[in-house]
């Protein structure tokens, strides 16, 4: 039986060029592109060259340090994505996942704060529970996860997420919560007002500067603490406050992990008089492409990890 034209044309391509052409559309760079695919950069140049070759087009033109695309280019794209998005969604959903048998790579993006949370889970349940999968954190924040998302770095993100995110990202509430202090078990406690105000503070403060939204909150009543150790990731607060007098307040969900590890308390934060300011709240959300929604292994993933969160 003869073939139809279009699959005769689908023969003469080879299919696996089409994700490292979407994503060359995308990042506009082939040392992005390939970043985003884990390829490297020569394996992505020529597979550029093949496209080239087999659409009989340049696609994607150098224009100084970025490649701008050809009208066939942005003709192609608009064709080839909801198919490519389908095709993903299609191929994930039939294919299922063991944990215990398949091998898989899970890339989540998020905070400092949820890492050290989640790390607990990843190297003892999860090792157990999936021992031929790979687990990879990248730092996130909300400023990067949408184009992480959508570029295909991560399958999951986890972090403070605000606006901004893809329009078919979903998303989810993993856990709500607040603050709480952590001190050396050894030190007197629990902690009151007047006890936070005297204390030595260490702040986790990526940008350097001292100043948290607890000195904000004591200054409309008229208090103040003093922070003399700034931290750039909370992976370093257990080691700052074991065998010191120093507190830090964290969220709640960091306390438990520090306490776990053991020589850490964890405490409220004092109580502030009647008509205080308000301590903000703790939200953290999970996002994850609409492409990897019905994944039967990103779906495990997520499951694992708000459960992780919501211990």
């Amino acid at each position: 039986m003869p073939n139809h034209a279009d699959e005769s044309g689908l023969r003469r391509l080879d299919l696996n060029l089409l994700p490292v052409f979407a994503a060359l559309m995308r990042e506009r760079s082939v040392t992005r592109a390939g970043r985003a695919l884990f390829l490297s950069q020569p394996a992505t140049s020529a597979a550029l060259a093949r496209l080239r070759d087999a659409l009989r087009d340049e696609l994607l033109v150098r224009n100084g340090r970025t490649l701008e695309p050809t009208a066939r280019a942005f003709q192609l794209m608009a064709e080839l994505e909801p198919c490519l998005n389908t095709l993903a969604r299609t191929l994930a959903e039939a294919t299922p996942f063991d944990p215990v048998a398949d091998h898989r790579t899970f890339r989540v993006g998020c905070t400092d704060d949820v890492a050290v949370a989640l790390l607990p889970a990843l190297t003892k349940r999860l090792r157990k529970q999936a021992p031929r999968c790979d687990f990879v954190l990248r730092h996130a924040d909300y400023r990067t996860i949408p184009q992480m998302l959508d570029s295909g770095e991560i399958g999951t993100a986890v972090a403070y997420i605000g606006d901004g995110l893809p329009a078919s990202a979903k998303q989810r509430v993993v856990r709500r919560g607040g603050f709480v202090v952590v001190r050396d078990a050894e030190t007197p406690g629990p902690v009151d007002l007047d006890a936070y105000c005297t204390r030595p503070h260490v702040l986790v403060t990526p940008q350097g500067d001292l100043h948290g939204f607890a000195d904000t909150v004591l200054e409309k009543i008229g208090r103040d603490r003093r922070v003399v150790l700034g931290l750039p990731d909370f992976g370093l607060v257990r080691r700052a406050v074991l065998g010191t007098d120093f507190l830090c307040t964290v969220p709640d969900f960091v306390a438990r992990t520090l306490a776990d590890a053991g020589g850490i308390a964890a405490d409220p934060l004092p109580v502030l008089p009647a008509g205080g300011p308000d301590v903000p709240d703790v939200e953290i959300r999970m996002a994850w492409p609409a492409t990897l929604d019905h994944d039967p292994g990103e779906e495990w993933l997520r499951a694992r990890i708000v459960e992780a969160l919501a211990r």
